[in-house]
């Protein structure tokens, strides 16, 4: 949705589209989690009455649609492209199965993992943390609205810290929310290491996978 309220921001997406384009021809193997935010959340649903599957549900979906917004822009770019959902939905994309996420990337294309986990109750960063776990990546980068983790909200404190490095229980212990606990969890039980960083900042996701930038770095 880039700087709106809601909805979807075609110049958003392509300049995100762009550096994975950058990433995609360093020969680095990319899996993409996309959430679905920008047009329904499943917990704002459930505080307005919604019955909390159904309005899960149709989140799910959302990201759906984000997924294939994200393909149609990297196939403008000529990088091979797969989306494969939790939910079946075969007209649109392929189911998630895991071996057949593994041949697509071995052979050097971007998945994009689609419908969160496929069941309610379950977060986009726990999917995230999930697939990242399933595929044996090397990293998580968090793609957010702030440079890192802060000790409070940097928008309302303009006296926040913010943490360069933090490990996976300090994030824990000290309920800094940049990510529900389930997701830190499964990331340090799988020793995958997690980049915060922001999505606004000039190429902040080729800086993030180069090391530089601003950034917080999640590991032991």
């Amino acid at each position: 949705m880039g700087k709106k309220e809601f909805g979807i921001d075609i110049p958003t997406i392509d300049y995100v589209t762009s550096q994975i384009y950058q990433i995609y021809k360093k020969n680095i193997k990319i899996s993409i989690v996309v959430g679905g935010g920008n047009i329904f959340r499943g917990s704002s649903g459930h505080s307005k009455g919604m019955d909390r599957v159904t309005a899960d549900y149709t989140g799910m979906m959302a990201t759906v649609i984000n997924s294939l917004l994200l393909q149609s822009s990297l196939e403008k770019l000529l990088v091979p492209t797969r989306i494969l959902s939790a939910i079946k939905m075969d007209t649109v994309c392929e189911p998630y199965i895991k071996r057949r996420a593994i041949r697509h990337i071995e052979k050097n294309r971007v998945v994009i993992f689609a419908a969160g986990t496929g069941n309610p109750f379950f977060t986009t960063d726990t999917a995230a943390a999930l697939r990242a776990s399933e595929m044996k990546c090397d990293v998580i980068l968090k793609a957010t609205k702030v440079d890192g983790i802060y000790d409070s909200d940097p928008i309302k404190n303009k006296k926040a810290k913010k943490f360069k490095f933090i490990s996976y229980d300090d994030v824990i212990k000290k309920n800094l929310k940049i990510m529900d606990t389930s997701s830190i969890s499964l990331a340090r039980e799988n020793k995958i290491a997690i980049i915060v960083f922001s999505l606004f900042e000039k190429d902040s996701l080729l800086n993030a996978i180069n090391g530089n930038g601003n950034f917080t770095l999640i590991n032991e």
